[in-house]
């Protein structure tokens, strides 16, 4: 539902949406909700969104605040939208987008901590097993870092083996070819 200010300041259009908000979820006719916001003074509505166990999907400016992005099921930057995949043809982009990937620690951890969740005794693990253990523990959407797939981003990073068996995609962390664990 888009809300107009009834009256001046944002504050009014924030209640009328907190409200709106409330009454759906009361109603339970509605399976997830999305908010179109960037500003972090929804974070408490979307935790008693997710504890009523419904999905919540953000959308929002890159300024949006941690607390909110983290709160939602997923969060896609809606600088991110309609923009096409980054492009692998460039090697120099591709190494300059890698070292870039590589380099944000949270990305990082997240998505080692997913793959080492998710992996079999030969440290290789399905990529939708991944996807998985991601969605598990915080909102990642490819396309906020210009990668339309999981599989993409993965790759993108330089730090994880990916290869294809029939229709899945098997994904390993290269530091476990280092600690003796071959496949």
């Amino acid at each position: 539902m888009q809300q107009f200010a009834y009256s001046t300041g944002k504050n009014a259009a924030d209640m009328a949406m907190v409200i709106d908000a409330m009454d759906l979820l009361s109603a339970g006719s509605v399976d997830a909700f999305a908010l179109v916001s960037s500003d972090a003074d929804f974070t408490p509505l979307v935790m008693r969104i997710l504890a009523n166990g419904l999905k919540v999907y953000g959308f929002g400016e890159r300024k949006t605040p941690e607390p909110f992005v983290n709160a939602c099921s997923l969060f896609t930057y809606v600088e991110g939208l309609g923009q096409s995949s980054a492009s692998p043809g460039n090697p120099l982009e591709k190494d300059r987008g890698s070292k870039k990937l590589s380099g944000d620690t949270r990305l990082v951890l997240l998505l080692r901590n997913a793959v080492d969740a998710a992996s079999g005794d030969d440290g290789w693990a399905h990529l939708a097993g991944v996807g998985q253990q991601i969605n598990n523990q915080a909102s990642l959407d490819p396309r906020n870092y210009g990668y339309r797939k999981l599989s993409d981003l993965i790759e993108a990073t330089g730090l994880f083996d990916l290869r294809r068996e029939q229709l899945k995609f098997l994904v390993r962390d290269k530091r476990t070819q280092t600690r003796g664990v071959s496949g």
